[in-house]
């Protein structure tokens, strides 16, 4: 398993120093921001080829929303997704991280037929068996993440990501697992990785804090232990708040913390 972290928590004037920072703190990965991610490919090629850090993942980023009723908001959704897939592939990441929904459902209930509920699920599978090809073609994925439930009324536990996975079935539609989120929904998250392990291909790290992983009450150790007994062995990127007046130390600190967790 390897250690990532977003763009915006690293120290650094530019991307050249913040790379430079990462490999000092000891991260391998480096997950960015999606939004018009085609203007920066340059600018992150360059950056990653003078570096041992390498791109893990792109963060979601697109436009509209896959599941709203306006068919102009779904296709601009789609259209970015396949330019941020074309732009991960090219620089080598896992993947998108890709968010269906947030909030509630903008669907309109049709029950008797179908409520809103069935009616995102089967919209959702229908779009992602549209973008499995093109995540194929430009060699990467898309990772669906679960969130919790004051942030989404839909795919809340990785059970809920792997119902739709398994419903794609496709091998560049996987999932992404992320402790806070986790610490939220699962009755129990190691029990929960194994059984949803098949699918999960990149993971977010936060405490029960939503801050750098040490400050709550995660238990990582066996969440780590889990991961390796489903046989993950990718980017683990902290998404999080950092506490601390000298961030550079408190990172530091963290990648000690969750290295000693990862033995």
């Amino acid at each position: 398993m390897k250690l990532a972290a977003q763009e915006g928590m690293i120290p650094g004037r530019d991307l050249h120093e913040k790379l430079a920072n990462m490999e000092k703190l000891g991260f391998e990965g480096l997950e960015t921001w999606g939004a018009e991610i085609w203007n920066r490919e340059r600018e992150l090629r360059d950056a990653l080829a003078n570096s041992r850090v390498k791109l893990s993942t792109i963060c979601a980023g697109y436009r509209g929303c896959v599941l709203d009723p306006d068919p102009k908001q779904r296709q601009q959704a789609i259209d970015d997704i396949k330019r941020i897939l074309d732009v991960a592939g090219a620089l080598g990441a896992v993947g998108l991280i890709f968010v269906p929904i947030f909030g509630g459902p903008r669907i309109p209930d049709l029950s008797p037929l179908k409520d809103a509920i069935a009616l995102e699920k089967e919209l959702l599978v229908k779009i992602l068996k549209e973008l499995a090809p093109h995540a194929k073609a430009a060699g990467t994925c898309i990772l669906v993440e679960p969130l919790n439930r004051y942030e989404t009324h839909l795919l809340r536990r990785l059970a809920d990501g792997a119902e739709i996975c398994e419903q794609v079935k496709h091998p560049n539609v996987q999932l992404m697992a992320d402790f806070f989120h986790m610490s939220i929904e699962e009755p129990c998250i190691a029990e929960s990785i194994r059984a949803a392990g098949k699918w999960i291909k990149h993971i977010h790290l936060a405490d029960s804090t939503r801050t750098q992983p040490g400050t709550g009450h995660t238990d990582f150790k066996e969440g780590f232990k889990a991961l390796k007994s489903v046989g993950f062995g990718n980017y683990m990127a902290l998404e999080c708040g950092i506490t601390g007046a000298d961030r550079m130390k408190s990172l530091a600190n963290c990648v000690k913390y969750l290295k000693n967790r990862m033995k």
